[in-house]
């Protein structure tokens, strides 16, 4: 090594490669020197300031504190089962909770079907109340599916909910399922103007299950979650309504890339609040499999909030756009659901 060096710098050669060395320090010098308060820039760079991560057109922060502790720590976050466990969503001789159906009038008087997973010891406390997740199913199902007890096309939700929280991994909670067929979008909404979904989340499915169950109203105790095109209810609905929904997991979804700039405009405002990473009660969730159709649009969305810098969990599976997977995503995101460590003064 010393020797290969030894010939690649003759004496006639150091004198001139010294010099260039002292004129590129002096350029970055004057051109720090000129920068714009908060950035500096990058000779021969087009685009002006840049940041520590070498953006382009991103100012470096002025200041040297430290960022503000988040409100709520990002929690760790437990291993997916293997993909041929089964026994996390067995019938174990455990308390269980129970699954009902119940019926609801939309606002504009058609009738709708839900099913609600209420957690043990539901019936027998009276007086506790407790959060809940709006789950969803996806395109070509119905609310239904993720209870229904079939490895190929079923959730079995209420199982995993039973065995996690007998083992102490997750809270008693609610979960609300409704059939959102025929009113979910891929369209991200404009600002301001919600989809046919989100009304009827906003009109008749909230104050359904809250006036017939005994739920924590307060956004902190509402968890929003969905798998494909149910992950659509997530970024359509609970995203632009944070003060609703305190929690958000999508499961295999994404925006298409035709949809993706203009989802990029319509939340440009919003993310780009200053402490938009105190909306999220926990930090955004996406996973997909590995060989997920999904996959692609999933990155993609997400890259979006990574450009604002908004807290997220990013989850590569095994295996495709499948039940097996999305079991496996609903066991891991529940055990991390409504922490404990509530804000002074929070409801519930």
């Amino acid at each position: 090594m010393a020797e290969y060096f030894k010939n690649q710098f003759s004496r006639k050669s150091v004198i001139p490669f010294m010099a260039a060395i002292i004129l590129a320090n002096l350029t970055i010098i004057i051109a720090m020197a000129r920068a714009p308060a908060g950035g500096y820039v990058t000779p021969g760079l087009k685009g002006g300031p840049i940041s520590p991560d070498g953006v382009p057109g991103r100012r470096r922060s002025s200041s040297n504190r430290s960022p503000a502790e988040p409100l709520n720590p990002v929690p760790i976050l437990p291993a997916l089962p293997d993909a041929n466990d089964m026994s996390f969503y067995a019938s174990n001789d455990i308390p269980h909770g129970r699954v009902e159906q119940v019926y609801y009038k939309t606002a504009g008087g058609k009738e709708k079907r839900m099913h609600v997973y209420l957690p043990p010891g539901y019936e027998t406390d009276s007086e506790k109340r407790y959060p809940v997740l709006y789950l969803n199913h996806g395109g070509g199902e119905n609310d239904s599916h993720w209870t229904a007890a079939n490895p190929r096309s079923g959730g079995y939700a209420n199982l995993i909910l039973d065995n996690l929280i007998a083992a102490g991994k997750a809270r008693p909670i609610i979960i609300v399922m409704p059939n959102t067929s025929g009113v979910v979008s891929g369209t991200p909404p404009k600002p301001g103007v919600d989809d046919a979904c989100t009304r009827e989340y906003l009109m008749d499915i909230l104050p359904y299950v809250d006036s017939h169950y005994r739920t924590r109203t307060n956004r902190e105790s509402r968890a929003l979650a969905g798998l494909s095109m149910g992950g659509f209810v997530v970024l359509n609905t609970g995203l632009t309504h944070l003060e609703t929904f305190g929690e958000l997991y999508v499961y295999s979804s994404g925006y298409w890339p035709d949809q993706l700039p203009a989802f990029q405009e319509n939340i440009q405002p919003l993310l780009s609040r200053t402490n938009i990473n105190d909306d999220f009660r926990m930090p955004i969730y996406f996973a997909a499999g590995e060989t997920d159709i999904a996959l692609l649009n999933s990155q993609r969305t997400l890259a979006v909030f990574n450009e604002h810098g908004v807290r997220n969990f990013w989850v590569l599976s095994s295996h495709s756009h499948e039940w097996l997977n999305w079991r496996r995503y609903l066991y891991q995101t529940a055990q991390i659901m409504f922490p404990e460590n509530r804000r002074p003064g929070e409801r519930g």
